[in-house]
């Protein structure tokens, strides 16, 4: 795992409060586990049907029946339950979840989501994301701020084919961490060493930044 990847996990980490239900979506989202306190009590969800999920011990033989969203084996907790998938999408539907982590493609200063389709290459399909932005309290996006080329993946807006529309709160990447506001995108931290005028640089997106305010990550 990267630097990077590492900075923004340990920020999204203090985005959980403790009582929630917590879901983590497929990809980086997933290793959020690993950067909560042990102690911290939370009830982590998949959307194929657990809560109380936790991280499998390296040492722990795998259950064969127990994965997460993206399949990767996982553990439970004391007190977790386990149910089928048209359960676990009723607890979303319903608004039992109090947030949700997500990566991204894209997202624009209008909260609008893309992170499931690029045209021309293979996707499975929209999966849980689709629901999970829509029906679940918060939606806190987690994702690197430029792609491999170096192009900004905060927009004005989105290109790509959208998850939802304005269902982002809140945005963490390894170079800010961003609300959605009724006035734009706000800037809440920019991270260690990295100026105002770099991040504007490295965002397509108008940003709304007071310096007076700003925390470092």
């Amino acid at each position: 795992m990267s630097a990077d990847q590492q900075r923004i996990l340990a920020r999204a980490a203090r985005e959980v409060i403790p009582g929630q239900i917590v879901n983590l979506g497929i990809g980086l989202p997933t290793q959020l586990f690993h950067y909560l306190p042990d102690e911290m009590e939370v009830l982590v969800h998949s959307e194929n049907g657990v809560l109380g999920c936790r991280p499998r011990h390296p040492d722990e033989a795998p259950d064969w029946d127990m994965i997460d969203s993206g399949g990767a084996y996982i553990a439970t907790r004391p007190g977790a339950s386990v149910f089928d998938s048209a359960m676990s999408f009723a607890m979303i539907r319903r608004s039992r979840v109090d947030v949700t982590f997500m990566g991204a493609f894209e997202v624009d200063e209008l909260g609008n989501l893309a992170n499931w389709k690029i045209p021309g290459k293979f996707s499975p399909g929209i999966g849980g994301a689709m629901e999970l932005a829509q029906k679940v309290r918060r939606l806190v996006i987690l994702c690197s701020h430029n792609d491999k080329h170096g192009n900004p993946k905060i927009l004005k807006r989105c290109r790509l084919p959208l998850t939802a529309e304005r269902c982002v709160s809140r945005i963490v990447t390894d170079k800010a961490v961003l609300d959605v506001t009724p006035q734009g995108l706000t800037v809440v931290d920019i991270a260690e060493g990295l100026s105002v005028a770099e991040l504007r640089e490295a965002t397509e997106a108008e940003l709304i930044v007071d310096e007076r305010r700003l925390g470092r990550f």
